[in-house]
């Protein structure tokens, strides 16, 4: 029993802080319909910029939000490459992500920033609730998520946020009602890749060090999360959709961890990530050609 709790405390605390990057990823992927793969380049953004200020003498909080913005900004260049300049949004967020990464070494000053000697948030809230190890990192992760969710449930329902979600569902039909697509890509972009910086600072402060390569993969970690989630539990409204966000980045993470417990080798995990992406992508087509409906033209952007 001992061993099952571990396994669920670990899939719990790694569900809610890439529950983070699922959500970020679902802001821009299906609320706007805008494939932005800068969020390989944003989420080490955020983990460089907490674990810098931190290392030298910033409150890890001040940190943290330093990170948060940080994130903001890296979005809404994505944006404006892709309103201002017309490079369509694959490339606009390629050349984000590109250009982080030598953006992050300049931060660091190095591929790698150590924290273990340093006070970070994790250690600011055991010393006031008396915790410590994974039960540390899940209420505190918890506190963040609730405000995240409490946030995003307020906003999205709000006009600015009903007129991003129309956006991706027609932006022509906004557009002839003299909304502004273009201010609609700039906020989703920059709240996308800002959740996504923010769980990067977590993830380096917990971890004990921010690393320039910690973002590798983390677009297709929050495809599967993404795709697991809409796949589960089938969400009708805001709410339902944040929770299959979450829902999803814990599924995924704990079938890694079962996995890994079982002994599979690590070094495959980035294989089998992608083959359960093509997997919960290719079944409903495959699915729907078996009972020989018809189906589009395969989406190119």
């Amino acid at each position: 029993m001992d061993a099952v709790g571990g396994v669920l405390s670990q899939a719990c605390y790694e569900g809610l802080v890439f529950g983070l990057v699922t959500i970020g990823v679902y802001l821009t992927f299906r609320v706007l319909s805008f494939p932005d793969l800068s969020v390989e380049g944003t989420f080490p953004l955020g983990g460089a910029t907490a674990a810098v200020l931190i290392v030298n003498g910033v409150n890890p909080f001040w940190a943290t939000l330093a990170a948060l913005g940080a994130g903001l900004c890296a979005g809404l260049l994505t944006g404006l490459l892709n309103t201002k300049l017309r490079i369509t949004a694959l490339l606009a967020g390629i050349l984000v992500a590109v250009a982080l990464y030598s953006i992050n070494l300049r931060i660091m000053g190095g591929a790698n920033v150590p924290l273990l000697r340093h006070i970070t948030i994790f250690d600011k809230v055991g010393s006031v609730l008396g915790l410590h190890g994974v039960e540390l990192s899940i209420v505190v992760l918890l506190i963040v998520v609730a405000i995240v969710f409490l946030f995003l449930y307020w906003f999205l329902r709000t006009e600015i946020g009903l007129m991003l979600r129309a956006t991706g569902d027609n932006e022509q039909m906004v557009r002839s009602l003299g909304g502004d697509t273009n201010k609609a890509v700039l906020l989703g972009c920059s709240v996308s890749n800002g959740l996504v910086a923010l769980a990067g600072a977590l993830i380096a402060q917990n971890q004990g060090f921010s690393d320039v390569g910690m973002g590798i993969g983390m677009i297709v970690i929050g495809l599967a999360a993404l795709i697991i989630g809409e796949a589960l539990f089938r969400a009708r409204g805001i709410a339902w959709v944040l929770l299959a966000c979450l829902g999803g980045a814990f599924v995924y993470r704990l079938f890694l961890i079962v996995a890994l417990r079982l002994g599979m080798n690590p070094g495959d995990l980035k294989l089998i990530t992608a083959v359960l992406v093509v997997i919960a992508l290719g079944l409903p087509f495959i699915v729907k050609r078996i009972r020989g409906e018809w189906l589009p033209p395969a989406a190119r952007w």
